[in-house]
């Protein structure tokens, strides 16, 4: 029998396969075509769409309550956005004590907030990966180091490829971050 930590990892391994299209039956061709998104999420209208990605880069998260024990929170992030404003991302992290973690999601946004046609706002919702240990109970609903999330996030694009963006992470803080389309 496969010990705790086997089974967290076998558990995270398939979560991540199935949300990043590995599915088991595909497996062998989307080894070399790793995606965020399915391609029946970029489908409008029954006709296929263009999709972009952003690549989000996070240097900096502010908590409402600092702790001895928080350590920088480093993020990158890829998104890959379709029609409708629909998107799906795979996060990596460095969480707030310093554990590597991940965060599996998929969401929407929407532009023009206020009439501001360079103001938008994003929610996603998914699985977050790592919070271990003694800080399993950091985050709700942990189980196994895998909680579900789901976080807001308010943006202003300072031009068509580049924009920054707050995310609201609940009771914990505000993180910060650059985010470049292509």
């Amino acid at each position: 029998m496969a010990n705790p930590s086997q089974l967290r990892a076998l558990m995270v391994t398939l979560a991540l396969s199935g949300a990043l299209g590995m599915g088991s039956a595909h497996a062998e061709d989307s080894l070399y075509d790793l995606q965020p998104c399915p391609d029946s999420l970029a489908v409008e209208g029954g006709k296929k769409v263009d999709k972009t990605w952003d690549l989000t880069l996070s240097p900096l998260t502010y908590h409402w309550h600092n702790s001895t024990e928080h350590k920088p929170v480093k993020l990158v992030a890829i998104d890959r956005h379709v029609e409708g404003g629909r998107f799906c991302g795979l996060a990596l992290f460095s969480n707030s004590f310093g554990q590597p973690s991940a965060y599996v999601y998929v969401g929407q946004q929407w532009n023009n907030i206020l009439g501001n046609p360079k103001l938008f706002t994003k929610v996603s919702a998914g699985f977050i990966y790592g919070y271990r240990g003694k800080h399993k109970d950091d985050i709700g609903f942990n189980s196994a180091g895998i909680a579900p999330a789901i976080i807001p996030s308010l943006g202003y694009a300072f031009s068509p490829k580049e924009s920054a963006q707050a995310f609201m992470l609940g009771t914990a803080g505000i993180t910060f971050a650059y985010v470049r389309s292509f």
